[in-house]
Protein backbone atom coordinates (compact mmCIF):
# COMPACT_ATOMS: atom_id res chain seq x y z
CA UNK A 1 0.00 0.00 0.00
CA UNK A 2 2.66 2.18 0.96
CA UNK A 3 4.66 2.06 -2.64
CA UNK A 4 1.18 3.04 -4.02
CA UNK A 5 1.19 6.17 -1.81
CA UNK A 6 4.86 7.09 -1.97
CA UNK A 7 4.10 7.36 -5.87
CA UNK A 8 1.01 9.26 -5.66
CA UNK A 9 3.15 11.91 -3.53
CA UNK A 10 5.67 12.08 -5.80
CA UNK A 11 3.20 13.52 -8.51
CA UNK A 12 1.48 16.11 -6.07
CA UNK A 13 4.97 17.02 -4.33
CA UNK A 14 6.15 19.73 -6.83
CA UNK A 15 2.76 21.41 -7.16
CA UNK A 16 2.35 24.55 -5.78
CA UNK A 17 -0.67 24.44 -3.23
CA UNK A 18 -2.04 27.25 -1.67
CA UNK A 19 -5.51 28.61 -0.89
CA UNK A 20 -6.41 28.78 -4.12
CA UNK A 21 -5.08 28.82 -7.67
CA UNK A 22 -3.40 26.59 -10.26
CA UNK A 23 -1.49 24.23 -7.68
CA UNK A 24 -5.15 23.06 -5.73
CA UNK A 25 -6.93 22.20 -9.40
CA UNK A 26 -4.08 20.18 -10.59
CA UNK A 27 -3.34 18.46 -7.43
CA UNK A 28 -7.38 17.58 -7.20
CA UNK A 29 -7.25 16.04 -10.48
CA UNK A 30 -4.63 13.92 -9.52
CA UNK A 31 -6.39 12.67 -6.78
CA UNK A 32 -9.48 12.38 -9.06
CA UNK A 33 -7.85 10.05 -11.31
CA UNK A 34 -7.00 7.56 -8.36
CA UNK A 35 -10.74 8.02 -7.50
CA UNK A 36 -12.84 8.62 -9.98
CA UNK A 37 -15.90 8.46 -8.00
CA UNK A 38 -14.79 12.21 -6.16
CA UNK A 39 -16.54 15.61 -6.83
CA UNK A 40 -14.42 18.39 -7.58
CA UNK A 41 -16.33 21.69 -6.81
CA UNK A 42 -15.90 25.59 -6.38
CA UNK A 43 -16.73 28.84 -4.34
CA UNK A 44 -16.44 31.92 -6.03
CA UNK A 45 -13.71 34.47 -4.77
CA UNK A 46 -15.46 37.33 -2.61
CA UNK A 47 -18.34 34.92 -1.40
CA UNK A 48 -18.92 35.79 2.18
CA UNK A 49 -18.97 32.04 4.25
CA UNK A 50 -19.89 33.15 8.15
CA UNK A 51 -17.00 35.46 9.36
CA UNK A 52 -14.88 35.00 6.68
CA UNK A 53 -14.50 35.83 2.81
CA UNK A 54 -13.25 33.34 -0.17
CA UNK A 55 -10.17 35.29 -1.01
CA UNK A 56 -8.53 36.23 -4.49
CA UNK A 57 -7.19 33.34 -6.45
CA UNK A 58 -3.34 33.25 -6.11
CA UNK A 59 -0.92 32.15 -9.27
CA UNK A 60 2.60 32.44 -9.83
CA UNK A 61 5.01 31.90 -12.77
CA UNK A 62 8.06 32.38 -11.26
CA UNK A 63 9.98 34.71 -7.86
CA UNK A 64 13.71 35.53 -7.62
CA UNK A 65 16.11 37.21 -6.45
CA UNK A 66 19.54 38.55 -8.16
CA UNK A 67 22.15 39.26 -5.59
CA UNK A 68 24.43 42.46 -6.44
CA UNK A 69 27.05 39.59 -7.95
CA UNK A 70 24.71 38.48 -10.19
CA UNK A 71 23.70 35.16 -7.87
CA UNK A 72 20.02 33.59 -8.72
CA UNK A 73 19.02 32.92 -4.65
CA UNK A 74 15.37 32.20 -3.55
CA UNK A 75 14.48 30.42 -6.97
CA UNK A 76 10.65 29.54 -6.46
CA UNK A 77 11.16 27.31 -9.43
CA UNK A 78 13.97 25.33 -7.50
CA UNK A 79 11.84 25.37 -3.86
CA UNK A 80 8.37 26.97 -3.81
CA UNK A 81 8.39 27.56 -0.46
CA UNK A 82 11.17 30.11 -0.61
CA UNK A 83 8.34 32.78 -1.67
CA UNK A 84 6.06 33.83 0.66
CA UNK A 85 2.59 32.19 0.23
CA UNK A 86 0.06 34.62 -1.62
CA UNK A 87 3.29 37.32 -2.69
CA UNK A 88 1.69 39.93 -5.11
CA UNK A 89 3.84 40.67 -8.30
CA UNK A 90 7.23 42.60 -8.02
CA UNK A 91 9.74 43.94 -10.25
CA UNK A 92 12.60 46.19 -8.78
CA UNK A 93 15.94 46.81 -7.15
CA UNK A 94 16.31 47.41 -3.73
CA UNK A 95 18.99 47.51 -0.87
CA UNK A 96 19.75 45.02 1.46
CA UNK A 97 18.39 47.13 4.24
CA UNK A 98 15.00 46.83 2.30
CA UNK A 99 15.10 43.91 1.32
CA UNK A 100 16.06 42.24 5.21
CA UNK A 101 12.65 43.60 5.96
CA UNK A 102 11.04 40.74 3.00
CA UNK A 103 12.98 37.86 4.15
CA UNK A 104 11.92 34.92 6.59
CA UNK A 105 14.23 32.53 8.40
CA UNK A 106 14.57 30.51 11.11
CA UNK A 107 17.44 30.80 13.72
CA UNK A 108 16.43 27.68 15.59
CA UNK A 109 16.64 25.87 12.20
CA UNK A 110 19.79 27.89 10.46
CA UNK A 111 20.22 25.23 7.41
CA UNK A 112 16.24 24.75 6.54
CA UNK A 113 13.45 27.23 4.44
CA UNK A 114 10.68 28.33 6.59
CA UNK A 115 6.74 27.96 5.37
CA UNK A 116 5.38 31.62 5.65
CA UNK A 117 2.48 33.32 4.22
CA UNK A 118 0.63 36.86 4.27
CA UNK A 119 -3.22 35.25 3.09
CA UNK A 120 -5.41 38.09 3.64
CA UNK A 121 -3.39 41.08 3.40
CA UNK A 122 -1.56 41.97 0.25
CA UNK A 123 2.12 41.56 0.82
CA UNK A 124 5.21 40.32 -0.76
CA UNK A 125 8.40 38.13 0.51
CA UNK A 126 10.24 35.76 0.26
CA UNK A 127 12.01 33.18 2.91
CA UNK A 128 15.19 31.72 3.31
CA UNK A 129 17.74 29.80 5.23
CA UNK A 130 19.17 31.72 8.31
CA UNK A 131 22.44 30.34 7.42
CA UNK A 132 21.87 32.10 3.46
CA UNK A 133 21.03 35.22 5.34
CA UNK A 134 23.76 35.44 6.94
CA UNK A 135 25.50 35.57 3.86
CA UNK A 136 24.12 38.10 2.31
CA UNK A 137 26.05 41.38 1.38
CA UNK A 138 25.27 45.07 0.95
CA UNK A 139 24.51 46.13 -2.02
CA UNK A 140 21.64 46.73 -4.40
CA UNK A 141 19.05 43.70 -4.77
CA UNK A 142 16.80 42.59 -7.95
CA UNK A 143 13.55 41.15 -6.26
CA UNK A 144 10.91 39.26 -9.16
CA UNK A 145 7.79 38.20 -8.30
CA UNK A 146 5.26 37.10 -11.38
CA UNK A 147 2.30 36.16 -9.72
CA UNK A 148 -1.10 36.92 -9.90
CA UNK A 149 -4.26 37.86 -7.07
CA UNK A 150 -7.43 37.48 -9.35
CA UNK A 151 -11.18 37.10 -9.19
CA UNK A 152 -11.65 33.30 -9.25
CA UNK A 153 -12.32 30.07 -6.93
CA UNK A 154 -11.48 27.79 -4.28
CA UNK A 155 -11.28 23.95 -4.80
CA UNK A 156 -12.13 21.47 -2.74
CA UNK A 157 -13.85 17.41 -3.73
CA UNK A 158 -15.98 15.05 -1.59
CA UNK A 159 -17.37 12.38 -2.00
CA UNK A 160 -20.22 10.79 0.00
CA UNK A 161 -20.24 6.87 -0.06
CA UNK A 162 -23.55 5.97 0.76
CA UNK A 163 -24.55 3.21 3.18
CA UNK A 164 -27.20 1.22 4.41
CA UNK A 165 -28.00 4.29 7.12
CA UNK A 166 -27.66 7.73 6.31
CA UNK A 167 -25.79 8.58 9.37
CA UNK A 168 -22.37 9.54 8.68
CA UNK A 169 -18.97 9.18 9.53
CA UNK A 170 -16.82 11.89 8.40
CA UNK A 171 -13.12 11.61 7.28
CA UNK A 172 -11.53 15.22 6.51
CA UNK A 173 -8.16 16.40 5.17
CA UNK A 174 -5.83 19.56 3.67
CA UNK A 175 -5.12 20.25 0.44
CA UNK A 176 -3.27 23.84 0.47
CA UNK A 177 0.34 23.10 1.72
CA UNK A 178 3.45 23.46 -1.36
CA UNK A 179 6.16 20.49 -1.26
CA UNK A 180 6.25 19.54 2.59
CA UNK A 181 5.39 15.76 3.67
CA UNK A 182 3.87 15.12 6.92
CA UNK A 183 2.40 18.37 6.58
CA UNK A 184 0.70 17.95 4.46
CA UNK A 185 0.77 15.47 1.93
CA UNK A 186 0.46 12.46 3.99
CA UNK A 187 -3.25 13.44 5.16
CA UNK A 188 -4.42 13.25 1.31
CA UNK A 189 -2.42 10.46 0.88
CA UNK A 190 -3.71 8.13 3.61
CA UNK A 191 -7.03 9.47 2.81
CA UNK A 192 -7.17 8.48 -0.42
CA UNK A 193 -6.22 4.65 0.56
CA UNK A 194 -8.89 5.00 3.04
CA UNK A 195 -11.19 5.75 0.23
CA UNK A 196 -10.23 3.11 -1.90
CA UNK A 197 -11.09 0.41 0.47
CA UNK A 198 -14.23 2.18 1.49
CA UNK A 199 -15.38 1.98 -1.94
CA UNK A 200 -14.65 -2.05 -2.29
CA UNK A 201 -16.90 -2.52 0.91
CA UNK A 202 -19.35 -0.11 -0.25
CA UNK A 203 -21.98 -2.63 -0.37
CA UNK A 204 -21.35 -3.97 3.05
CA UNK A 205 -21.26 -0.43 4.78
CA UNK A 206 -23.64 0.08 7.07
CA UNK A 207 -23.11 4.16 7.90
CA UNK A 208 -22.43 6.49 5.36
CA UNK A 209 -18.96 8.04 4.56
CA UNK A 210 -18.58 11.74 4.06
CA UNK A 211 -14.48 12.23 2.13
CA UNK A 212 -13.36 15.82 1.93
CA UNK A 213 -10.56 17.48 0.55
CA UNK A 214 -10.24 20.65 1.17
CA UNK A 215 -7.74 23.91 1.54
CA UNK A 216 -7.42 24.63 5.46
CA UNK A 217 -9.50 26.74 7.91
CA UNK A 218 -10.91 28.79 4.69
CA UNK A 219 -12.22 25.52 3.03
CA UNK A 220 -13.49 23.89 5.90
CA UNK A 221 -15.66 27.38 6.41
CA UNK A 222 -17.09 27.16 3.13
CA UNK A 223 -17.67 23.52 3.14
CA UNK A 224 -19.55 23.57 6.65
CA UNK A 225 -21.68 26.78 6.01
CA UNK A 226 -22.83 24.73 2.48
CA UNK A 227 -23.47 21.45 4.43
CA UNK A 228 -24.31 22.16 7.88
CA UNK A 229 -27.96 21.33 8.62
CA UNK A 230 -26.96 17.86 7.01
CA UNK A 231 -23.85 17.71 9.22
CA UNK A 232 -24.92 18.49 12.09
CA UNK A 233 -28.16 15.89 11.23
CA UNK A 234 -25.95 12.85 10.47
CA UNK A 235 -22.40 13.22 11.66
CA UNK A 236 -21.70 10.05 14.47
CA UNK A 237 -17.90 10.71 14.28
CA UNK A 238 -15.95 13.11 12.40
CA UNK A 239 -11.59 12.52 11.55
CA UNK A 240 -9.56 15.30 10.55
CA UNK A 241 -6.42 13.70 9.40
CA UNK A 242 -3.31 15.72 9.07
CA UNK A 243 0.54 15.21 9.60
CA UNK A 244 0.21 11.51 9.58
CA UNK A 245 3.31 9.88 7.69
CA UNK A 246 6.00 9.65 9.92
CA UNK A 247 6.48 6.71 12.27
CA UNK A 248 7.02 8.54 15.72
CA UNK A 249 3.79 8.39 17.58
CA UNK A 250 -0.15 8.41 17.28
CA UNK A 251 -1.60 11.63 18.33
CA UNK A 252 -4.94 12.30 19.05
CA UNK A 253 -6.34 15.97 19.66
CA UNK A 254 -9.63 15.22 21.31
CA UNK A 255 -12.88 16.89 20.83
CA UNK A 256 -13.87 20.57 22.50
CA UNK A 257 -15.42 18.44 25.86
CA UNK A 258 -13.61 15.40 24.90
CA UNK A 259 -16.93 13.41 25.58
CA UNK A 260 -17.88 12.37 21.91
CA UNK A 261 -18.64 8.99 20.79
CA UNK A 262 -15.15 9.37 18.46
CA UNK A 263 -13.29 10.44 21.63
CA UNK A 264 -14.74 6.93 23.50
CA UNK A 265 -13.97 5.35 20.36
CA UNK A 266 -10.30 6.21 20.00
CA UNK A 267 -9.82 5.57 23.61
CA UNK A 268 -10.86 2.05 22.99
CA UNK A 269 -8.84 1.20 20.17
CA UNK A 270 -5.31 3.32 21.49
CA UNK A 271 -5.58 3.22 25.41
CA UNK A 272 -2.87 0.28 24.94
CA UNK A 273 -1.04 1.46 22.41
CA UNK A 274 2.49 2.29 23.78
CA UNK A 275 2.78 5.58 21.33
CA UNK A 276 -0.26 6.87 21.76
CA UNK A 277 -0.28 10.48 22.80
CA UNK A 278 -3.39 11.91 23.66
CA UNK A 279 -3.88 15.98 23.76
CA UNK A 280 -6.40 17.94 25.08
CA UNK A 281 -8.42 20.56 22.30
CA UNK A 282 -6.27 23.48 24.11
CA UNK A 283 -4.15 21.65 21.55
CA UNK A 284 -5.50 21.73 18.59
CA UNK A 285 -4.16 23.14 15.15
CA UNK A 286 -6.27 21.76 12.29
CA UNK A 287 -9.66 21.55 10.80
CA UNK A 288 -10.85 20.03 14.05
CA UNK A 289 -10.67 23.87 15.10
CA UNK A 290 -13.65 24.53 12.83
CA UNK A 291 -16.02 21.24 13.06
CA UNK A 292 -15.89 21.64 16.91
CA UNK A 293 -16.17 25.54 16.47
CA UNK A 294 -19.50 27.10 18.74
CA UNK A 295 -22.86 26.41 16.27
CA UNK A 296 -21.32 23.67 14.53
CA UNK A 297 -19.41 20.93 17.30
CA UNK A 298 -19.49 18.13 15.30
CA UNK A 299 -17.95 15.18 16.98
CA UNK A 300 -14.14 15.50 15.61
CA UNK A 301 -10.99 14.86 16.75
CA UNK A 302 -7.96 15.06 15.38
CA UNK A 303 -5.52 12.27 13.99
CA UNK A 304 -2.01 13.06 13.82
CA UNK A 305 1.97 10.88 13.78
CA UNK A 306 3.94 13.54 15.36
CA UNK A 307 1.47 16.37 15.61
CA UNK A 308 1.68 19.64 14.08
CA UNK A 309 4.32 22.27 15.49
CA UNK A 310 5.39 19.43 17.06
CA UNK A 311 8.13 17.64 14.61
CA UNK A 312 11.41 19.26 14.14
CA UNK A 313 11.17 19.46 10.55
CA UNK A 314 6.97 20.92 10.99
CA UNK A 315 6.77 23.93 8.22
CA UNK A 316 10.11 24.08 7.11
CA UNK A 317 11.97 22.45 4.02
CA UNK A 318 13.45 19.45 6.24
CA UNK A 319 9.79 17.77 5.55
CA UNK A 320 10.80 15.40 3.25
CA UNK A 321 9.12 12.50 1.99
CA UNK A 322 12.15 8.84 2.84
CA UNK A 323 13.49 11.24 5.78
CA UNK A 324 10.31 12.51 7.79
CA UNK A 325 7.16 10.56 5.86
CA UNK A 326 8.26 6.70 5.22
CA UNK A 327 6.83 3.92 3.95
CA UNK A 328 6.32 2.67 6.97
CA UNK A 329 5.10 5.29 8.94
CA UNK A 330 1.94 5.79 5.91
CA UNK A 331 1.07 2.00 6.24
CA UNK A 332 0.31 2.34 10.64
CA UNK A 333 -1.76 5.27 9.30
CA UNK A 334 -3.95 3.30 6.91
CA UNK A 335 -3.51 0.46 9.23
CA UNK A 336 -4.61 2.72 12.41
CA UNK A 337 -7.51 3.92 10.10
CA UNK A 338 -8.28 0.29 9.08
CA UNK A 339 -8.99 -0.59 12.95
CA UNK A 340 -11.30 2.68 13.36
CA UNK A 341 -13.46 1.66 10.36
CA UNK A 342 -13.67 -1.96 11.70
CA UNK A 343 -14.52 -0.86 14.99
CA UNK A 344 -17.20 1.70 13.63
CA UNK A 345 -19.02 -1.08 11.39
CA UNK A 346 -18.90 -3.19 14.33
CA UNK A 347 -19.48 -1.99 17.28
CA UNK A 348 -21.37 1.50 16.76
CA UNK A 349 -24.13 -0.23 14.34
CA UNK A 350 -26.19 -1.03 17.35
CA UNK A 351 -26.12 2.31 19.02
CA UNK A 352 -27.97 4.99 19.20
CA UNK A 353 -25.51 8.10 19.28
CA UNK A 354 -26.40 11.12 20.43
CA UNK A 355 -23.76 13.59 20.04
CA UNK A 356 -26.10 16.80 20.60
CA UNK A 357 -24.54 19.76 22.88
CA UNK A 358 -27.38 20.84 25.62
CA UNK A 359 -27.58 24.71 25.91
CA UNK A 360 -27.95 26.25 29.10
CA UNK A 361 -30.00 29.36 29.92
CA UNK A 362 -28.47 31.55 32.36
CA UNK A 363 -27.63 35.30 33.03
CA UNK A 364 -24.10 34.83 32.22
CA UNK A 365 -23.53 32.08 29.85
CA UNK A 366 -21.42 33.55 27.31
CA UNK A 367 -22.64 32.23 23.65
CA UNK A 368 -21.21 32.59 20.50
CA UNK A 369 -23.07 35.09 17.52
CA UNK A 370 -21.07 33.53 14.53
CA UNK A 371 -20.28 30.05 13.71
CA UNK A 372 -16.76 28.86 13.27
CA UNK A 373 -14.17 30.82 14.26
CA UNK A 374 -14.12 34.47 13.89
CA UNK A 375 -11.66 36.07 11.41
CA UNK A 376 -9.62 37.66 14.05
CA UNK A 377 -7.54 39.67 11.95
CA UNK A 378 -10.16 42.39 11.08
CA UNK A 379 -10.72 42.43 14.61
CA UNK A 380 -7.23 43.45 14.78
CA UNK A 381 -6.63 40.52 17.41
CA UNK A 382 -4.26 38.40 14.99
CA UNK A 383 -1.26 39.31 12.55
CA UNK A 384 -1.50 38.89 8.90
CA UNK A 385 1.65 37.01 8.58
CA UNK A 386 1.74 33.34 9.40
CA UNK A 387 5.33 33.51 10.62
CA UNK A 388 4.33 35.89 13.56
CA UNK A 389 1.53 36.75 16.05
CA UNK A 390 1.22 40.80 16.79
CA UNK A 391 -1.46 39.84 19.72
CA UNK A 392 0.18 37.87 22.60
CA UNK A 393 -3.37 37.94 24.04
CA UNK A 394 -4.71 36.06 20.13
CA UNK A 395 -4.60 32.41 21.45
CA UNK A 396 -6.53 33.60 25.08
CA UNK A 397 -9.12 35.17 22.72
CA UNK A 398 -9.65 32.54 20.60
CA UNK A 399 -9.82 30.10 23.71
CA UNK A 400 -12.04 31.63 25.24
CA UNK A 401 -14.61 32.06 22.01
CA UNK A 402 -14.25 28.62 21.11
CA UNK A 403 -16.32 27.65 24.95
CA UNK A 404 -18.65 29.89 24.36
CA UNK A 405 -21.72 27.07 23.64
CA UNK A 406 -24.16 28.50 26.52
CA UNK A 407 -22.77 25.53 28.35
CA UNK A 408 -20.42 26.99 30.42
CA UNK A 409 -20.49 29.86 32.91
CA UNK A 410 -18.17 32.73 32.43
CA UNK A 411 -16.13 31.12 35.71
CA UNK A 412 -16.25 28.17 33.82
CA UNK A 413 -14.30 28.70 30.68
CA UNK A 414 -11.73 30.61 32.05
CA UNK A 415 -11.20 27.55 34.32
CA UNK A 416 -11.43 25.54 30.74
CA UNK A 417 -8.55 27.77 29.30
CA UNK A 418 -6.35 28.00 32.42
CA UNK A 419 -6.50 31.47 33.02
CA UNK A 420 -6.48 32.27 36.84
CA UNK A 421 -6.77 35.89 36.62
CA UNK A 422 -10.05 37.14 36.83
CA UNK A 423 -9.46 40.55 36.09
CA UNK A 424 -7.47 39.57 32.70
CA UNK A 425 -10.52 37.12 31.99
CA UNK A 426 -13.41 39.83 32.39
CA UNK A 427 -10.93 42.30 29.86
CA UNK A 428 -11.00 38.92 26.96
CA UNK A 429 -15.01 38.83 27.77
CA UNK A 430 -15.25 42.53 27.10
CA UNK A 431 -13.46 42.73 24.00
CA UNK A 432 -15.22 39.52 22.89
CA UNK A 433 -18.73 40.99 23.46
CA UNK A 434 -17.68 44.91 22.15
CA UNK A 435 -16.98 43.33 18.95
CA UNK A 436 -19.95 41.46 18.87
CA UNK A 437 -18.84 37.93 18.88
CA UNK A 438 -20.37 36.84 21.52
CA UNK A 439 -23.48 37.68 23.63
CA UNK A 440 -24.77 36.70 27.41
CA UNK A 441 -27.40 34.14 27.45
Amino acid sequence: MSIQMMKLGEKLWPLNRSLTGIGVKESLKILKKNIPELKILSVKSGTKVYDWKIPLEWNVNDAYIITPNGEKICNFKLNNLHLLGYSHSINKKIDLKELKTKLFYLKSNPDSIPYVTSYYKKNWGFCISYNNFKKLKKGIYKVFIDSSLTKGELNYAELVIKGKSSKEIFFSTNICHPSMANNELSGPLVLSKLTEILLKNKKRNFFTYRILFCPETIGSIAYIKKNIKILKKNTVCGFQLTCIGDERAISVVKSKYGNTVTDELIHNLLKSNKKFISYDFLKRGSDERQYCAPNVNLPFVCISKSKFGIFPEYHTSDDQFGKVVTKKGLDESISLLKEIYKYIERELISQTVSNKIKIKKGNKFPKAIITCEPFMTKYNLYSELSFTNSSQNFQKYIDYFIYCDGILSHKEILKKINIKNLREGNDIRKILLKNKLIRLI
